[in-house]
């Protein structure tokens, strides 16, 4: 278990970690989904144990917390809404509206301009087990109790200035303590700006605010990621010696680190010269995995340090061969792999960059794939799973239908697999 995974498992309080879904990209924030048991073998018929219809649709990924499941949706392409499903049989427990936005589809780049592939739903629900946050592509910002009650609302489009973003905001929010951290990365052309603002997550209060600025201009200042977290290993043993919490941003072309209680930066590493950012990094023990913007080159970067960290920390460089536009590496087994938009996969060896194998495995990727006890799943746009071993040479387990559009990254608890298509939220595997 790395440091970072020990942190983030301070989330979970009392819940089996194989029980939550809690964030995007799961309990360590990495998309590997702990325990043993999900299945490898599905169809649109066999092994659902149910398939819900959602009103309108999204692209964010559930928030599960034991039988709890949180998702966000846009109706209409207008009304923004928010639903608690129950995880055993798939009903819709309550629906609440939070707001309202209109995407453009037409017209220039910049305020309310959004992809074709996603809405103002895309930013996923994140949870503490009490409560749970929600974030849209309007700036609405609100936390909910599990019945649904409004504790506290507000949008930081309102309070901070338009998301002048090229094709829509999409980043989603973490909670780091008693903290829940925003981050904004955007060509400020449109009148908008780029920062990192915390609110006290109970009462929306908030806590602290910090520009991020590093003068990229046009698209290449804008970035849809969403934060990491890191904790080092303390220096030193003893009781007064404790591990601080970094927060890890990608975007401007700059991956850096912030203390998350007081929003200061601590370090900055630089290696790259692309376009916008899509594809989130991941974080392996002290390395974090980035995908340059615009299917560029692959970095491997030490986290940590202090400063300009740019001539030290650059482990290696993979070169643009098939990298990834949309979907983050994922790490298992001391390897890195990669699921580009061409619907290629790309295994690396996570020490050297080497490329170890390379296959074409579907028509394009746009999800994130999932890891799980040695095993990666590839999701592709048409909602195919491909299931291989994680192993330095490729072997195909599996691949599985469902014959809808699937734009949003998996999710896992309970032994199953959720699966958020265009207009339905599936279970796969058995209900317990």
């Amino acid at each position: 278990m790395t440091c970072c995974t020990m942190g983030l498992m301070l989330l979970l309080g009392q819940a089996a970690a194989n029980d939550v879904w809690p964030q995007w990209r799961g309990p360590t924030g990495d998309s590997v989904a702990p325990g043993k048991g999900l299945p490898t073998k599905w169809s649109a018929t066999d092994n659902v144990a149910w398939k819900t219809p959602i009103p309108g649709w999204g692209t964010s990924t559930p928030a599960i917390w034991k039988d709890a499941i949180f998702l966000t949706t846009q109706v209409d392409d207008r009304k923004l809404f928010f639903l608690r499903i129950d995880a055993a049989t798939g009903k819709v427990v309550w629906m609440r509206e939070v707001g309202e936005g209109q995407p453009r589809r037409k017209g220039p780049v910049g305020v309310n301009r959004f992809h074709d592939e996603h809405n103002m739903a895309s930013p996923s629900p994140v949870t503490d087990g009490q409560h749970v946050w929600v974030h849209f592509g309007n700036g609405d910002l609100a936390c909910y109790d599990f019945a649904g009650n409004q504790i506290w609302a507000k949008n930081l489009a309102k309070e901070h200035g338009v998301y002048s973003i090229w094709w829509g905001h999409a980043n989603s929010p973490v909670l780091v303590g008693d903290l829940l951290i925003s981050v904004c990365m955007q060509d400020t052309k449109g009148g908008g700006k780029n920062y990192l603002v915390a609110h006290e997550k109970l009462t929306g209060k908030q806590k602290w605010y910090a520009p991020r600025e590093y003068g990229a201009k046009e698209e290449p200042a804008d970035s849809y990621t969403t934060p990491l977290l890191y904790t080092p290993r303390p220096m030193g043993e003893g009781p007064g010696v404790r591990a601080r919490t970094e927060l890890i941003l990608f975007g401007a072309n700059v991956v850096d680190g912030y203390d998350p209680s007081t929003g200061k930066r601590l370090w900055l590493c630089k290696p790259f010269t692309g376009n916008r950012v899509i594809s989130g990094p991941t974080l392996a023990g002290d390395t974090i995995y980035a995908v340059q913007g615009m299917k560029g080159p692959v970095f491997a970067l030490k986290a940590g340090g202090s400063g300009d960290t740019t001539a030290d920390n650059v482990k290696w460089k993979y070169p643009a061969k098939a990298t990834p536009d949309a979907a983050s590496p994922v790490y298992a087994n001391g390897l890195v792999f990669l699921a580009n938009n061409d619907g290629i996969a790309t295994c690396l060896d996570a020490e050297n960059g080497k490329e170890l194998w390379k296959e074409r495995l579907a028509a394009n990727f746009r999800a994130t794939p999932l890891v799980h006890d040695g095993k990666i799943y590839f999701f592709s746009k048409d909602a195919k799973a491909i299931i291989a071993l994680a192993n330095r040479e490729f072997k195909k387990i599996s691949t599985n239908e469902l014959g809808e559009d699937m734009m949003a990254s998996p999710a896992a608890a309970h032994g199953s697999l959720f699966i958020r298509t265009r207009s339905h939220l599936y279970r796969i595997g058995n209900v317990k």
